[in-house]
């Protein structure tokens, strides 16, 4: 399995040097092994799920599975165990279990995400909706292919929130709690960013707080808060919060990058797909703010068009400078914090990992 810390990549020229990642705890490992070990078990006995007799139609169940397997970063999983291992927590099923409920969740967040981009891959594989469009096409079955695949999609999504929500059942009041918080946040932030895009408005602190709270919470901050509550450590709450929301936007934005700017086969979704939906990310609005021209490029679709004008680009810099100062802080956070000095430099080389990431 490949861990985040393990994905570091160099940052651009001018910015920090990315130190060479030191092996993780070998705590953490073990309980990431659980982790995988967990989601394969669990799953598998979800199959009874699958539509049978019949029905020909593959079900939601066998979709998650499916997306689950397909691998994936395992970030959430990450944080939320490095939040409670350097919170003095000792490994146990509790933590395995809130660490599954989190990548489900994820999962179902991400089947979700690709039906309201209209996305065809996900992981190099084709999206839930997409697949189970063509199922329906292939086969010649009644009714609209599209509408077929997106209902499967949205079943699914379903389901795999419905799992997360199972594996979190009966965790301390706390933890409900703030468990609460990160799933009401990402729908949010998922209703602000396709409100700015239907407006195409370029407003770059809209832009920013969307990055946090669409994805830098729920990926970062909100899961390394969960571990210090499962680990009872609430005094580090705060400088859990303070170093993951500053990564959690260094996340997003080196995630909006490489949406515009990378390579499609390495990331295993289309590139410039925010482009085509005219997300309103920081390197949108910025541009958009700084040159007319561009909401004309996006509003006829000219997704190339805008990666060759924006890419080393005036804005290109300034969210490369947003970034590097994130990172900056997020180290800050930590240097304040009560952990043990092996935590904390994972969790710096993890921040590099995370910000500075090709793929």
């Amino acid at each position: 399995m490949t861990t985040a810390a393990a994905q570091t990549a160099s940052p651009p020229a001018g910015g920090p040097a990315a130190p060479t990642t030191p092996a993780a705890p070998a705590a953490l490992s073990l309980m990431l092994a659980e982790v995988e070990e967990g989601l394969r078990a669990f799953l598998a006995g979800q199959a009874h799920r699958r539509p049978g007799g019949r029905l020909k139609g593959a079900g939601p169940a066998e979709a998650v599975a499916e997306l689950v397997g397909a691998g994936g970063k395992r970030l959430r999983p990450r944080f939320l165990l490095s939040g409670y291992l350097a919170a003095g927590g000792e490994p146990g099923r509790d933590p395995v279990r809130a660490a599954m409920a989190l990548e489900l969740l994820h999962a179902a967040a991400l089947i979700h995400d690709d039906v309201m981009d209209d996305a065809d891959r996900r992981r190099s594989r084709p999206t839930v909706h997409a697949r189970h469009a063509d199922v329906h096409r292939a086969n010649g079955w009644f009714g609209e292919s599209r509408r077929y695949g997106e209902s499967v999609a949205i079943l699914a999504g379903d389901l795999a929130w419905a799992y997360a929500d199972h594996l979190m059942a009966g965790l301390p009041a706390a933890v409900a709690a703030h468990w609460f918080e990160l799933k009401a946040e990402l729908i949010e932030g998922q209703a602000l960013d396709v409100a700015a895009a239907a407006e195409l408005l370029p407003d770059p602190e809209l832009a920013r707080y969307i990055a946090v709270v669409k994805s830098g919470r729920y990926t970062i901050h909100r899961p390394l808060v969960l571990g210090a509550l499962l680990a009872g450590r609430t005094d580090l709450t705060g400088a859990f919060e303070q170093y993951g929301e500053a990564l959690g936007e260094a996340f997003q934005l080196r995630d909006d990058l490489i949406d515009a700017f990378g390579d499609g086969r390495a990331s295993g979704k289309p590139a410039a797909q925010d482009f085509g939906h005219g997300k309103m990310t920081l390197l949108l609005s910025l541009a958009m703010r700084s040159d007319p021209a561009i909401r004309t490029l996006v509003e006829r679709g000219e997704s190339g068009m805008l990666r060759e004008r924006l890419s080393g680009s005036a804005v290109h810099a300034d969210v490369e400078a947003r970034i590097a100062h994130l990172v900056a802080r997020a180290d800050a956070a930590l240097t304040a914090a009560e952990l043990p000095p092996r935590w904390r430099a994972e969790l710096r080389a993890a921040a590099r990992a995370a910000a500075y990431r090709t793929s």
